[in-house]
């Protein structure tokens, strides 16, 4: 392993603002490569696709390179990738898209731990067609979504089951592949939002066994574009499309043009910062990306349980969620004190962290709302342990 997070740390212009960044669980800070590649692109001749020109072939070729980024990214065929604006957008598209012929009684899978963004599309897209959704539910102690209970919840009704790789709110990593098997034996899709955990565990598409993965680039370090990756192309041709040209085929038929082809390029930038993380990385770039993620994922794991370790011995604090796997997203609370107050004190010491009401989501199901709700904060590659320290004493002095 050959993770230098000083050297990381070089390639990030906005760290130089003399504020402590703890809130990569929002999105991470842009390095500068993506920067470069995203005005690069800008001032470059990028016309529409479907010319003969170099204009409109540059735009094929940095939509070609995207997905052949994402597709590297997750281990899936570029075939398969849909681009877009946003992670949201592209769920919201492919609820619609999938629900065209569900019938009365058809019925979808969600989780206490998603995001809204891969629930509240499941859920208005079953209600239309006159189905129903099923909740699985969260351990409210650990935070843990346990796999067991999809055996009782899918049916041969079951259209879709919708899940995260891990939570961007309390850091939960769940069994995914568990509980896609039994997905399978009833023949739902399953839809796996992997945005909080793309940053730091390397994704293979095969091995979660999900059908649809959803990604924002924003998550490390990307331009604020999305992508959706199928593991069977031919799954594109056979559902609705939401295209507005009769004849897309392919992702196309998912994606609303034109696209933002400097967003695209500064995402084929940041897919290959991924795989540049560790020194020692080689191989093409789906194997460096292996490389360098489980280099990062080394390498936070230990500044994760220094924090975590450190916030539980503070009086007052209540980190939410003990999971046996994690990815580097923590909350917290102070007790009496709510979190907005605690992020400004936080902030008035020059630490970057989010407040959260607790008003959806995780937070609305531990009842989080009712004592003022949560902190947030997320580390990032760029992290370090003088920054970690600085926040466990900044805490510490609510106490």
């Amino acid at each position: 392993m050959a993770f230098d997070v000083a050297r990381i740390r070089g390639l990030f212009p906005a760290l130089g603002d003399g504020w402590v960044h703890l809130d990569a669980a929002m999105g991470m800070q842009v390095p500068e490569q993506v920067a470069t590649a995203v005005s690069t692109a800008m001032r470059a001749p990028v016309s529409g696709p479907g010319g003969i020109f170099p204009a409109s072939q540059r735009a094929e070729a940095i939509v070609d390179a995207a997905r052949r980024a994402v597709a590297d990214l997750v281990d899936c065929d570029p075939a398969g990738v849909v681009l877009g604006p946003s992670a949201p957008a592209l769920l919201l598209r492919l609820a619609d898209a999938m629900s065209d012929g569900w019938l009365l009684g058809d019925e979808v899978v969600v989780s206490r731990l998603d995001h809204p963004s891969n629930v509240v599309p499941w859920v208005r897209a079953v209600q239309r067609a006159g189905g129903s959704a099923r909740w699985a539910e969260i351990d409210i102690e650990t935070c843990e979504l346990p796999s067991w209970q999809y055996s009782e919840l899918l049916s041969p009704h079951t259209k879709v089951v919708a899940v995260t790789a891990a939570s961007g709110s309390v850091g939960t990593r769940t069994e995914v592949r568990q509980i896609a098997d039994q997905a399978k034996e009833v023949g739902a899709l399953v839809v796996v939002d992997a945005t909080a955990a793309a940053s730091s565990v390397p994704m293979d598409l095969d091995a979660m066994g999900a059908d649809v993965v959803v990604v924002s680039a924003s998550a490390w370090g990307g331009p604020p574009v999305g992508a959706l990756a199928f593991r069977d192309p031919v799954v594109l041709d056979r559902i609705a499309p939401a295209a507005l040209d009769p004849l897309a085929r392919g992702p196309e038929r998912l994606e609303l043009g034109p696209h933002a082809y400097p967003m695209l390029a500064g995402l084929v930038a940041s897919v290959d910062y991924l795989a540049e993380l560790d020194d020692l990385a080689v191989g093409s770039r789906r194997s460096r990306i292996e490389t360098s993620l489980s280099s990062v994922r080394a390498y936070q794991a230990g500044l994760l349980a220094n924090l975590l370790g450190e916030l539980r011995s503070l009086r007052g604090v209540m980190v939410i969620g003990d999971a046996m796997r994690r990815v580097p997203s923590v909350a917290f609370t102070v007790s009496g004190i709510k979190a907005v107050e605690v992020v400004q004190h936080l902030a008035d010491r020059g630490l970057c962290t989010f407040a959260d009401p607790g008003a959806h989501g995780v937070f609305s199901t531990l009842g989080l709302g009712e004592v003022g709700g949560a902190v947030r904060i997320g580390l990032a590659h760029y992290t370090t342990s003088a920054e970690v320290d600085q926040l466990v004493r900044a805490v510490a002095e609510l106490g």
